[in-house]
């Protein structure tokens, strides 16, 4: 399984907090179809089933589901998160009370298919451009209450995190610098605002052109650069202009067509909103097998 220390937003407290309230949501006041059709004493067992091809993610998290609502229940990992995977295979058996089974199924399906389908458009993308320094990154489009198990699964999928929330890392975007009276202005009043409360923050500023990435560099202010809708040509000038003496970060609209021609101009980081918001989900089941 995934060292979860090494992703800070993954303590005990943030995930127990997601499962209770997805379970919450589900079950409510109970699952009506499970208490009324099958005897409170019914032992059984499940598999998972992969039906689909790419990357496994999810199985750390379905072990915490099933102990979360049943501590009784017994979760036999078969595959490991991270795990290329091919229809046909199993990737887990749980046993124990069916009405618990039965209870948790589709919470960890939910979980699990979406998570499997953003570890796989992860990892093609990083394939992709394997060949040169740049680095995937999410980014802040993610479903409302699931963006801790989405950028998880990037995490699984070889991708890397970008900030997780507002709190954690400075970002100034267009019109951050456009209500701040400019590029200069928007650093030096966030490096103030750090400096008053005592934060030792990144601080990562949104270009719109080559003058506004020599501006950033000259403030000697600004920890990253990001490019933001750079022509290739534009990107390669950029590259040039900061000499390795910045890290630099494209956005923008960048895809599977797009995203080799990018990493070749040599950025650092290339942000994919689409890893989150426009991946497919693979296709997964929990199906019951005797005991």
């Amino acid at each position: 399984m995934m060292n979860t220390l090494a992703l800070p937003y993954l303590t005990d407290s943030a995930i127990q907090h997601f499962i209770t309230e997805a379970l919450r949501e589900d079950i409510g006041t109970g699952d009506v179809s499970a208490l009324s059709s099958v005897p409170e004493a019914k032992r059984s067992s499940a598999e998972l089933k992969i039906k689909d091809n790419g990357i496994l993610a999810g199985m750390e998290l379905a072990r915490k589901i099933f102990m979360t609502f049943d501590p009784d229940l017994s979760f036999e990992p078969i595959l490991q998160d991270g795990d290329p995977i091919e229809n046909g295979q199993i990737a887990f058996r749980v046993s124990g009370s069916a009405r618990s089974i039965l209870s948790t199924e589709r919470l960890v399906l939910n979980c699990m298919q979406r998570m499997s389908g953003i570890a796989t458009k992860t990892r093609h993308l990083q394939n992709l451009i394997s060949h040169t320094k740049a680095k995937v990154l999410d980014t802040r489009k993610t479903n409302p209450n699931s963006r801790i198990i989405e950028k998880w699964a990037v995490a699984i999928g070889g991708g890397s995190n970008h900030r997780f929330a507002l709190y954690d890392m400075v970002m100034l975007k267009d019109n951050h610098n456009d209500y701040a009276g400019g590029i200069r202005p928007a650093l030096e009043a966030c490096r103030k605002y750090l400096k008053e409360n005592s934060l030792n923050l990144k601080v990562e500023v949104e270009t719109r052109n080559l003058d506004e990435v020599k501006e950033a560099l000259d403030s000697g202010l600004a920890d990253i650069i990001m490019l933001d809708n750079f022509s290739l040509d534009q990107m390669r000038e950029a590259v040039s202009l900061v000499d390795g003496k910045l890290p630099l970060e494209a956005s923008g609209n960048i895809n599977e067509s797009t995203i080799v021609a990018v990493a070749e101009t040599g950025v650092d980081y290339i942000s994919v909103g689409a890893l989150t918001h426009s991946y497919k989900s693979l296709d997964l089941s929990l199906k019951a097998v005797s005991s």
